[in-house]
């Protein structure tokens, strides 16, 4: 029986031993009837309450208990109400089947919301301009601090309640395969050997997708703190087929540029820097588009990306306010172990 499960039935001091019990853990009782519907939650708070207002010891939890509760539908969680719980400080919250029963239990510390989407990270590449790192180790299983690099990014997933996903293997593949042989951050990560080659987002044609929804597809060489969660949002509130996770790039002119109209020189700056947005090989797409790649040859994501604005897609970018690191040079890499070492001491 999970520890914060307690019958209406039990009494006051049952649910107090209970909740002493999870001294550490989320002081919170879901209470439920015999045949295992909620009816209430109980907390500490709510216990000594009960008390103050003459609640006996021996008397039913119902007496104390909070009926207003908050609770989330099984059948298709809101994201948005999730996280408007959570910022709210609710720690633990019950998803509900249609007949009231506890489908799950959501420790938002843990899992911080339930993103309905599944995940493709790319790992097949050979990862040259690290060499010799990786002449017999592949990229994705370079260790930062502790870590491999591509755990971070699992890790990362699981947290926002993504656990079915995939990794696109070619080189070095079996060392991959074994890695994930054991679970990683809770979740069995499948792996999917490319053929050959095939691009920066070709192998996605290996993998099964569920008719509708959109799934997460990034490099796994990525050290990054982007929110999925908020991206998943801009990609809902925006309709759109493809989100493209962007970072801000400057370009700095080290020259006064000349504006013109004809041969009329009309204004002169100097030195100007010029603001853009570069992609972060990360991207939320639809499974309709991501079934339009060819099963065979090689497409990269610019591929699928230029080819879905050229069909009037909604194509639109995602900024990330965070860390993002590409991990594909010696001072890259350096960067990232230097970054997780301050982060951890």
């Amino acid at each position: 029986m999970n520890r914060h499960i307690i019958n209406e039935h039990a009494t006051l001091l049952e649910a107090l031993e209970r909740l002493n019990a999870l001294s550490g853990e989320v002081m919170t009782l879901l209470v439920t009837t015999d045949d295992g519907r909620m009816t209430g939650t109980l907390t500490d708070g709510d216990s000594r309450r009960a008390l103050l207002a003459g609640v006996a010891l021996d008397e039913p939890v119902t007496r104390a208990m909070h009926r207003d509760f908050k609770r989330l539908d099984a059948s298709g969680i809101d994201v948005g109400a999730l996280r408007e719980m959570r910022e709210k400080g609710i720690r633990l919250i019950p998803v509900l089947d249609a007949d009231g029963r506890i489908a799950r239990i959501l420790d938002t510390r843990v899992t911080r919301t339930v993103l309905p989407l599944t995940a493709i990270l790319m790992a097949g590449g050979k990862g040259e301009r690290l060499r010799p790192l990786t002449l017999d180790t592949p990229k994705p299983l370079l260790k930062v601090g502790d870590k491999a690099i591509i755990d971070y990014n699992i890790e990362a997933l699981s947290a926002v309640g993504i656990t079915d996903i995939s990794v696109t293997v070619n080189y070095l593949a079996p060392q991959l395969v074994e890695h994930f042989s054991h679970p990683v951050a809770g979740v069995d990560v499948k792996c999917v050997a490319e053929p050959s080659a095939m691009g920066t987002i070709g192998s996605a044609s290996l993998i099964p997708h569920p008719e509708g929804g959109d799934t997460v597809v990034m490099n796994s060489d990525l050290l990054t703190t982007v929110s999925f969660e908020e991206m998943y949002m801009r990609h809902v509130a925006e309709k759109a087929d493809i989100t493209i996770a962007a970072i801000p790039y400057n370009v700095s002119v080290p020259y006064a540029i000349l504006s013109t109209d004809g041969a009329q020189v009309t204004a002169l700056e100097e030195k100007p820097t010029y603001a853009h947005y570069a992609n972060a090989g990360i991207y939320i797409i639809s499974n309709e588009l991501l079934d339009s790649i060819p099963a065979q040859g090689r497409t990269d994501a610019t591929d699928l990306i230029e080819k879905a604005i050229a069909d009037g897609r909604r194509v639109v970018y995602f900024p990330i306010d965070g860390t993002w690191i590409d991990i594909g040079s010696p001072a890259d890499y350096r960067h990232a172990c230097e970054l997780i070492r301050l982060k951890e001491s």
